[in-house]
């Protein structure tokens, strides 16, 4: 009876952790794919001649349905952060889908996003702290809302936006701030 009860809790967080690291590398794989329409369309605007650009998968959240990932081109001048929200999203008349969308933030106001996340969190890190999931802080951004609570020593950072609702944990948000900020510079 223990080697059944034991096979079984072994299987079992397999294919959790299994699921949890295929949506995260889904996730990261569709946003790349998928970001680069997305980026020349309507970001750098579909054009006859020949153009460059590079487009770098900075982080994917754990949950698989956030990713990051910075765009340079040179000859547009333009750089930026895009988010890639993926998985479950509302519509107003309540009815749930499943895809993906793309939020652009140009360089200065990717800089600026990702810092006001920052010095929120480093600002009221000791209310947040102070009673772990249920002190919690929000604020709007751009059309992004923001709600960002602490559990022991991380912290969440939810994404509400177009429908979608994206858990962006400590480890993603870091990686790609750090990313982003050595690979503009």
């Amino acid at each position: 009876m223990k080697l059944k009860l034991s096979l079984l809790f072994i299987i079992t967080n397999t294919i959790l952790f299994s699921q949890n690291y295929y949506a995260k590398e889904y996730s990261k794989d569709v946003a790349l794919y998928n970001s680069k329409n997305y980026l020349f369309k309507t970001v750098l605007g579909s054009t006859t001649e020949v153009e460059k650009f590079e487009i770098i998968p900075l982080a994917a959240a754990s949950s698989g349905d956030l990713t990051t990932l910075l765009y340079k081109s040179e000859s547009k001048k333009k750089e930026g952060l895009i988010l890639g929200f993926y998985g479950n999203y509302w519509n107003e008349a309540g009815v749930v889908y499943q895809g993906f969308s793309f939020k652009n933030f140009e360089k200065n106001e990717a800089i600026e996003f990702l810092n006001k996340i920052q010095e929120a969190i480093n600002e009221n890190s000791k209310y947040l702290k102070n009673d772990n999931d249920n002190n919690n802080i929000f604020f709007k951004y751009d059309d992004i809302d923001v709600l960002i609570w602490s559990s022991s020593q991380d912290y969440t950072i939810r994404l509400f936006w177009n429908g979608f609702d994206s858990s962006w944990e400590k480890t993603a948000f870091d990686r790609s701030k750090r990313r982003f900020e050595k690979k503009i510079k």
